[in-house]
């Protein structure tokens, strides 16, 4: 099974049994004419590579067969599950900081691992300096992040985001979203409650800890004026 493992880990899956659609059929694809000719008998023949006797090599027992060959199966099923899910899978990020955090933390965000909210700081369409904090996991559930990763669209905060505020027109909004709840009217200025653990998340960049269980990320970048990126290990209570 450690072999199996091996190769899914190594991103190849097994090509040695995924031609084979039975374990007979590589059995028969290792018995020659020649020993068809001399032994008369196709099933005497497998038995014969089987043991040993004939074929190239050490042959697969069927356990062994199965095992890779259900190896190889889910290898190929999480590589399509990984191409249809992930709005960042194959995509070239190089040279867009922000864009790889995010590709890094997308999967995690998606299963529910992680929650990361996003502070971004930036310029809107009119050339207005605008800010908000972004919960990453409710966007990835009810956008398509593909326009983002391919850079056809630019990640900025919206007034229907957990936080926004324009710095020209003072437009200021804070919505709850279904990770966290917005408590706005702390003394000690903005705070986030996850609803799955009750943990708080406070994002004063004074503060030398942001919370339990989170970490808090400054992403250097020219994407944006500024980003901050706020990870949450969500704990389920057992």
């Amino acid at each position: 099974m450690t072999d199996d493992l091996g190769d899914l880990q190594s991103g190849t899956g097994d090509s040695t049994v995924a031609e084979f659609a039975t374990y007979e059929d590589y059995l028969d694809n290792q018995v020659s004419e020649t020993d068809l000719f001399y032994l008369e008998d196709k099933e005497l023949a497998r038995q014969l590579v089987e043991l040993g006797y004939r074929g190239s090599g050490e042959p697969l027992k069927r356990e062994e067969f199965e095992a890779k060959k259900k190896a190889a199966e889910n290898f190929r099923l999480n590589k399509r599950l990984a191409t249809k899910v992930l709005a960042s899978y194959g995509k070239d990020l190089s040279g867009y900081p922000f864009l790889q955090a995010l590709a890094e933390r997308e999967e995690a965000n998606r299963s529910g691992k992680l929650t990361s909210i996003m502070f971004i700081r930036t310029f809107n369409a009119k050339n207005q300096e605008i800010s908000g904090y972004v919960d990453y996991a409710h966007r990835l559930k009810t956008e398509n992040f593909e326009p983002y990763f391919t850079r056809a669209r630019s990640l900025v905060p919206r007034t229907t985001d957990m936080s926004f505020y324009n710095w020209e027109t003072q437009t200021c909004t804070s919505n709850a979203t279904p990770n966290f709840q917005v408590i706005a009217d702390n003394e000690n200025g903005l705070l986030f409650k996850n609803k799955r653990d009750r943990k708080i998340i406070n994002v004063d960049p004074k503060e030398p800890k942001p919370g339990d269980n989170t970490t808090r990320s400054q992403i250097v970048t020219d994407e944006h004026i500024q980003v901050v990126i706020y990870d949450h290990l969500t704990r389920r209570k057992t």
